[in-house]
């Protein structure tokens, strides 16, 4: 089976991290869509495995949730006008838990903005932590169903903000304006000076800045579900193993204390090699015999 080069895939997988399209990938390193695609795929597999196996027993004191929306073939209103929409087309939610001191993606879930994707997600998080910690998340009411159904260890807090109705922005996609902010206990005893989603909400820009799929207005969107998920799993990855975050000095990964070293994308690559071994080649090889 041809193999690219080491570089090629460094390079490809290096760009997927850093906010290009996958057909200005093809363009640059010379190779074809379906294997850019390809690489994406396997390189999601193996990072997903990673990051479950490897991000437990997390010793955080503060953990931020947030979910951050994007779209999968067509947004959910244009689903039913679309042309042979594929399963999991429509609106998809990405739900992350960081801790705000080491900045670790310590949990993170796909689906939709549902209790129950919530629950799923917040049974993720309780697997992942190795102490009590305080939880802050936003107000959607999803999380409180959620926390209570996982009997989650934690001081937990919403953060409700309160957004003007009478403010006018200066375009159509232009956010509300933030005039204030409640913080309400929901469990235990949480520390009102923890109570914030700062750490999250920028996450979310840095995802949306890492990712091509994630860019607002642009036609750079998820085509496949699957697709989604596997970008998603290779930037977290990258994120927390390898890029070295400018306040920490090391990986969120090393702050937290899950790993002692900074990876590299030739470990990454690693990663894939070793779920996608080379078959042996089968029964016995003889050198053609050569007769004058």
């Amino acid at each position: 089976m041809n193999k690219l080069p080491l570089q090629t895939r460094v390079q490809i997988l290096q760009m997927l991290c850093e906010g290009s399209s996958m057909r200005s990938i093809s363009r640059v390193t010379g190779v074809s869509i379906n294997t850019v695609s390809k690489l994406l795929v396997d390189a999601g597999e193996a990072c997903a495995a990673y990051h479950d196996a490897t991000v437990r027993n997390v010793a955080a004191k503060a953990v931020q949730c947030d979910e951050i929306w994007s779209f999968s073939y067509a947004k959910a209103k244009n689903v039913k006008f679309a042309k042979a929409a594929p399963q999991g087309a429509g609106d998809v939610w990405t739900w992350t838990a960081i801790d705000a001191d080491s900045k670790l993606i310590v949990s993170w879930h796909v689906g939709d903005r549902s209790a129950a994707t919530g629950t799923s997600f917040m049974f993720d998080l309780k697997a992942r932590l190795a102490n009590r910690v305080q939880l802050t998340t936003d107000g959607h009411k999803a999380y409180l169903k959620a926390v209570a159904e996982v009997d989650l260890d934690a001081d937990y807090a919403m953060l409700n903000k309160i957004f003007a109705t009478d403010y006018a922005g200066p375009g159509r996609y232009s956010p509300p304006k933030c005039i204030g902010a409640v913080k309400n206990p929901i469990k235990g005893n949480p520390d009102p000076d923890l109570v914030n989603t700062s750490f999250a909400e920028r996450q979310n820009l840095t995802m949306r800045m890492s990712m091509r799929r994630f860019t607002r207005l642009t036609n750079a969107f998820s085509k496949k579900f699957e697709n989604h998920c596997h970008a998603l799993a290779l930037y977290f990855l990258f994120y927390n193993f390898c890029r070295v975050h400018k306040t920490l000095g090391v990986t969120p990964a090393m702050a937290a204390g899950v790993t002692d070293r900074i990876m590299k994308m030739t470990d990454v690559v690693g990663l894939i090699d070793a779920a996608n071994p080379v078959p042996a080649v089968r029964g016995p090889y003889k050198k053609a015999e050569i007769s004058n």
